[in-house]
């Protein structure tokens, strides 16, 4: 039966931007934007946009021979690509996104058969061997990989690295000017003190500076066209922001046109002039960013879209699950690859698969129904689930059980030096007085770059012992009394507070049937064998899962359905608090949306408590009811979601939620970042006063007086009512750790 959709006039979404004009008649339309985001670069490539594709790929296909069988990775791509232009290719784990690229690069493995076209200036790269394909590589075709540090020899310096990617394109140049270029390279894309840092190898420089080096040696040789393969995906907001930035001046220096793969719609958001849409090895939609943003007329984009959290919107309803799976491409799919999981799908879309066909100039989509969905809301078309209100809503915060408190909790790490007698040459503050509660049905979220001491606070708070300084208390109890930490009180504190862990492979034994994995728990807290089998039917009831699939082990699920499973096991003791450590991160966002779903309903109908830790502060924005950002150690900002969000009141919160982007086009090119110099200090650098001060936008704008006073003195924690300019009410629900706090618009103008 057909999905009926509602008249778009009734849709309460409202008046929906109209298209952008296309100015190319050549698929995916190359349009530069309008805006505050359009470089002087991209302005002067416009006209260059108008000639000869410097790439053109036509009907790639992909397969790879397995002992199953042919698995059919990309099936007939499409694209041009012109100086100066933005393409952003997203889709799914497995939609064929990096297979593309690779296919591009001549990368892929001596089981892969590549048929179609890929023309690089009019040279067909198709069919070239290796030794043909790597005098193009580097220099015609770079690209910038996911993990910088797997990319980079560790036995070998930056500059030998750097050195050695320019000199075997410029085989004439001597060491000493391949050495100048190298350094012209670092500083580039910021590098700080680039001739010593040629001289370091890569263990001794951060993720970010990594990455860094993995743009400048793309860049190297000035590249016509530049691949980016997930280029942020394991970078921190600030530190992506910064990469970002570099690979937009690495672009204005070297003309390039650029693919950007990436997950996050963010990042495509303001960051790319066109977009492709992949699904299945197949694109079922190509425009312009503005077309796939504000009018997708394939049900996959729009469900792709609304599975999307915000960071600048509170979560006032569920995300728009998309259910099901992929098709597996050792069986060619019969019709629509999409139709098995689309709730629009008809007889005809299970008999043929549809083509991609033009639906606005320079709009293309591959959907026998993308007529019927020009200004339909995705939330008329997938069905999203009502998420329950909680009984605890209605009792003040102050009025409820406190499920978890830490009282000025420490863990410190002596840093030391030598192979035979250690000598303590400093020492690693991970936390450092940590002072916070959770409440009964409340979700309290961590935040913060990598070092910022969130794992290590939620390992304090599951070890549950008293080695360290401060107080831990679980349901009044307290890690100081040692009778809770012995015999059965510890075993009843332990079944009040569980985990989910940010990996459902590595977190579930793969030997162990699902019923195994459920079941442990439960006899390990004492339950009545002849209630095990009823209460493992019931926990997949509760997640959503079949009963009867019980039998099935691990690897026999997908990651959510994984996800999910962790999550019934963290539920078989009955906890009262649930830590979440990063429990979406390694999910597509359409499988992630159903997970966040499902967490938001057992809080309100389990009553649950969530401590939560994520780096995706959109995920944090749409769940949590209370907000801290740790510094180095240190809670710099707490809140509920609502102020730090809408309010942030501490330099650092400012310049975290400045670097998030937003799906949203027009949002992203009127937004002003505030972008943070530098990495996290070392604990052998350790600034004195305010951890923040060496990096603070605020400091530098300070007078003299006033950053001596940052530097030799800590700020305490105290509520955002106490500080000049603020607007709070002073309970002290909203708190921050500066002496001389600035609103985000002021910091904004500033930085620009």
């Amino acid at each position: 039966m057909s999905h009926a959709l509602p008249n778009p006039a009734s849709s309460d979404r409202g008046a929906q931007p109209a298209p952008v004009p296309a100015s190319s008649a050549v698929e995916p339309a190359a349009r530069a934007r309008s805006g505050a985001n359009t470089s002087p670069a991209r302005a002067a490539d416009r006209a260059a946009r108008n000639g000869e594709p410097i790439l053109s790929v036509r009907d790639l296909n992909v397969r790879f021979s397995t002992e199953n069988g042919t698995v059919h990775a990309v099936r007939g791509i499409s694209f041009d690509l012109r100086r100066g232009q933005v393409l952003g290719i997203v889709g799914e784990s497995g939609s064929g996104k990096s297979v593309t690229s690779l296919a591009i690069m001549g990368l892929l493995s001596s089981n892969a058969d590549v048929e179609g076209s890929i023309k690089l200036n009019g040279t067909e790269l198709v069919g070239l061997s290796d030794k043909q394909m790597s005098k193009h590589r580097g220099k015609d075709v770079a690209m910038v990989f996911q993990d910088p540090l797997s990319s980079l020899t560790p036995v070998l310096t930056i500059g030998q690295q750097l050195m050695d990617a320019i000199g075997i394109h410029h085989r004439t140049w001597t060491k000493e000017r391949r050495r100048e270029r190298a350094v012209e390279l670092l500083t580039l894309v910021g590098i700080p003190s680039p001739k010593e840092r040629l001289k370091a190898f890569p263990h001794e420089f951060s993720g970010g500076m990594r990455q860094r080096v993995m743009i400048a040696i793309a860049i190297a040789n000035e590249p016509k066209v530049l691949i980016c393969d997930e280029p942020t995906t394991a970078l921190d907001v600030t530190i992506q922001a910064q990469i970002l930035e570099v690979l937009k001046k690495a672009q204005h220096e070297t003309g390039a046109a650029m693919i950007m793969i990436t997950h996050d719609l963010g990042v495509v958001a303001g960051y790319t002039d066109d977009v492709v849409v992949m699904y299945a090895g197949k694109p079922i939609e190509t425009g312009s960013v503005d077309d796939i943003f504000y009018e997708p007329r394939m049900p996959y984009t729009m469900g792709l879209l609304a599975s999307v959290p915000r960071v600048d919107r509170a979560g006032e309803k569920a995300l728009v699950p998309i259910h099901g799976a992929p098709p597996n491409l050792l069986t060619p799919p019969v019709g629509c690859s999409f139709a098995p999981r689309c709730p629009m799908a008809q007889d005809a879309c299970r008999a043929a698969e549809p083509e991609l066909a033009t639906v606005a100039e320079g709009h293309r989509a591959a959907c026998l129904r993308s007529a019927e969905l020009a200004g339909v809301n995705a939330y008329d078309v997938f069905t999203a689930p009502e998420i329950p209100a909680s009984p605890l809503d209605a009792t003040p915060r102050e009025h409820r059980p406190t499920v978890l408190e830490l009282r000025n909790v420490k863990k410190h790490f002596p840093l030391t030096k030598g192979a035979l007698v250690k000598k303590v040459i400093g020492t690693v503050k991970a936390v450092d007085g940590l002072t916070l509660d959770i409440r009964e049905g409340e979700c309290l979220s961590i935040v913060g770059e990598s070092g910022s001491g969130k794992t290590t606070t939620l390992l304090e708070v599951m070890e549950f012992t008293n080695k360290g300084e401060g107080e831990i208390l679980i349901n009044g109890k307290s890690n100081q009394d040692k009778t809770n930490l012995t015999g059965a009180t510890n075993r009843a504190i332990r079944s009040d507070i569980q985990m989910v862990f940010q990996d459902p492979s590595g977190a579930l034994d793969p030997r162990f049937t699902v019923y195994e994995v459920l079941a442990e728990p439960l006899q390990q807290f004492g339950y009545p064998k002849d209630k095990i089998e009823p209460r493992i039917r019931e926990l997949m009831r509760t997640v959503g899962l079949q009963p009867d699939h019980v039998n099935r082990f691990p690897a026999q699920f997908s990651g959510g359905q994984r996800q999910r499973i962790g999550i019934a096991r963290a539920l078989a003791s009955n906890p009262k608090l649930v830590v979440l450590d990063e429990p979406v991160s390694a999910l597509d966002v359409s499988v992630q949306a159903g997970v966040i779903n499902l967490l938001a309903t057992l809080r309100a109908e389990l009553g649950l408590s969530y401590l939560l830790v994520a780096h995706d502060l959109s995920v944090v924005r749409h769940i949590s009811d209370r907000v801290a950002v740790m510094y180095l150690g240190k809670i710099v900002e707490i809140g509920t979601a609502a102020e730090v969000f809408d309010n942030p009141r501490h330099p650092y919160t400012q310049a975290l939620l400045s670097a998030i982007p937003i799906p949203d086009p027009r949002v992203e090119r009127e937004r002003e970042r505030i972008i943070l110099t530098g990495d996290l200090p070392t604990p052998l650098d350790a600034p004195t006063g305010c951890n923040f001060s060496s990096r603070c936008p605020v400091y530098r704008m300070l007078p003299p007086e006033k950053q001596e006073h940052c530097r030799s003195t800590t700020p305490p924690l105290e509520p955002a009512g106490a500080r000049p300019g603020s607007e709070s009410g002073g309970d002290g629900s909203h708190s921050l750790a500066c002496f001389y706090p600035a609103s985000a618009e002021e910091l904004a103008h500033s930085h620009q």
